[in-house]
C-alpha cells in the first residue's frame, strides 16, 4: 500500500489513529496483536478469516463488513470467495457466536438471508463521505433555482454505469422544450460512444462532457448543480456520489438497484428512485421502462421547483443527522455498547439499525 494520493483524495497516514502496518516489523506485530485482542474489530474479505475464527473462539466481538454477496444472483456463491465465506460460517460454528454484519448495501441483509447467514445479525452500513456544514446562505445559494435546472451525471463511462441513459433523457426533455444544462463527469471506454450519441440526437447544446477532478473540485461543482442522475445497475455496490451528491443539495435521482438507493432516499423527500436499467442493457440496446420512469421522475421535479428545493433541504440534513462521519462513529460506539450488554441496537432506522 502506498501514500500516493489519486483524484484528490487526502492522505490520511499521518492521523494518530492510524496504524500503518506496512512500514515497519513493530507496527505489522502491534496491528497483529490488535486483530486479535482488541475489544471489538471490524473486519472484511477472506484475508481476515484467521483473525475472525481467533476472536470469535476468545468470545470477542467482530463485525463482518461487506456489500451484497450475491450482487449477480446465485451464481456468485461459486465464486471461491464467497463460497469460502459460506462454508466457514455454516461448518465454523460461527451462527451462535459474536459475529455480526455490517451491511453496505440496501440488498446485503437479503442475500446473507437466503443464505442462512448472519440471520437476524444484520445492521445497516455504507460508506460515509464528509459533510459540510454549511451555513443556511450558503445552502440557499446552492440550491436556488436560476432560469436553466443544472443536471449532474458523475461516474465512469463503464457499461454498468449506464451513460446512455442520461443522454437519452436529455434528448426527450429538449423535445419537451425544457430548459436545462446536463454536465456528465468522468471517462472511460464509452466516453466516445456517449460523444457519438449526443451528437446523433442532436443534443450536444446541452449535454456537456467534463473530464475527470480532484474531488474537492467534483464537490463544489455539485453544489452547483440542482439534481443528480446516478443510472448504475445492480453492480453498484454503494455508490458514494450519492452521499456526496446530497450533502451537497442535489436531488438524487438513482437506479433502485443501487445499493445506497434504498438506504438514502425517501420517495419525494431526499429524492427519487426509478426503475433500475437490466445488465445486459447498454448502447445497443438501451432499457426504454428504466429510461420511461427516469425521464418521469426527472420531469416531475422541473415542473416541481418548490417541491425540489424543499427535498435539497432535507437531504442536506439527512447527511448531517444520520450519515455524517461523526454521527456514524457515534451510532457505533452505541451499538457495541448495546451488544456487548445483550442488547439490541436503539436504532429504528439508519446507520447501525437493524436491516
Amino acid at each position: 500500500m502506498t501514500a500516493t494520493k489519486r483524484g484528490g483524495t487526502k492522505n490520511y497516514r499521518n492521523r494518530p489513529y492510524l496504524l500503518c502496518a506496512w512500514e515497519s516489523d513493530e507496527s505489522y506485530c502491534k496491528a497483529m496483536k490488535l486483530a486479535m485482542t482488541a475489544e471489538c474489530c471490524i473486519f472484511s474479505g477472506l484475508p481476515a478469516l484467521p483473525f475472525e475464527k481467533a476472536r470469535l473462539k476468545k468470545g470477542l466481538l467482530s463485525f463482518d463488513m461487506s456489500e451484497r454477496w450475491l450482487k449477480k444472483g446465485w451464481i456468485n456463491l461459486f465464486s471461491p470467495t464467497i463460497l469460502h465465506m459460506f462454508l466457514t460460517y455454516h461448518f465454523g460454528g460461527w451462527k451462535h457466536k459474536p459475529l455480526y454484519k455490517l451491511c453496505c448495501s440496501a440488498f446485503a441483509a437479503e442475500d446473507q438471508f437466503k443464505l442462512f447467514t448472519f440471520r437476524d445479525k444484520c445492521y445497516k452500513w455504507g460508506y460515509f463521505t464528509s459533510v459540510n456544514n454549511f451555513d443556511d446562505e450558503v445552502i440557499q445559494q446552492s440550491i436556488s433555482s436560476g432560469s436553466s435546472i443544472k443536471l449532474m451525471w458523475c461516474a465512469r463511462f463503464l457499461t454498468w454505469k449506464h451513460p446512455e441513459l442520461p443522454v437519452l433523457m436529455a434528448h426527450r426533455l429538449k423535445q419537451k422544450g425544457l430548459n436545462f444544462i446536463l454536465d456528465m463527469y468522468g471517462e472511460g471506454k464509452l466516453k466516445n460512444s456517449s460523444i457519438k450519441l449526443v451528437k446523433k440526437l442532436g443534443v450536444d447544446d446541452v449535454v456537456r462532457f467534463i473530464d475527470n477532478k480532484p474531488n474537492d473540485e467534483l464537490i463544489a461543482d455539485m453544489r452547483k448543480h440542482n439534481i443528480f442522475i446516478f443510472t448504475s445497475d445492480r453492480n453498484e455496490g454503494w455508490g458514494a456520489v450519492a452521499n456526496e451528491s446530497m450533502a451537497a443539495g442535489c436531488v438524487l435521482v438513482a437506479s433502485d438497484d443501487i445499493g445506497s438507493t434504498p438506504y438514502l432516499i425517501d420517495a419525494g423527500k431526499t429524492g427519487f428512485s426509478f426503475r433500475s436499467p437490466v445488465s445486459s442493457s447498454g448502447f445497443d440496446n438501451p432499457d426504454i421502462n428504466a429510461l420511461d420512469d427516469l425521464c418521469q421522475k426527472v420531469e416531475w421535479l422541473f415542473k416541481n421547483p418548490d417541491q425540489r428545493r424543499k427535498m435539497a433541504y432535507y437531504s442536506i440534513s439527512k447527511m448531517r443527522l444520520e450519515y455524517s462521519p461523526r454521527i456514524v462513529a457515534a451510532r457505533l460506539l452505541q451499538l457495541i455498547e448495546n451488544l456487548r450488554s445483550g442488547k439490541d441496537s436503539p436504532y429504528e432506522d439508519g446507520p447501525c439499525s437493524k436491516a
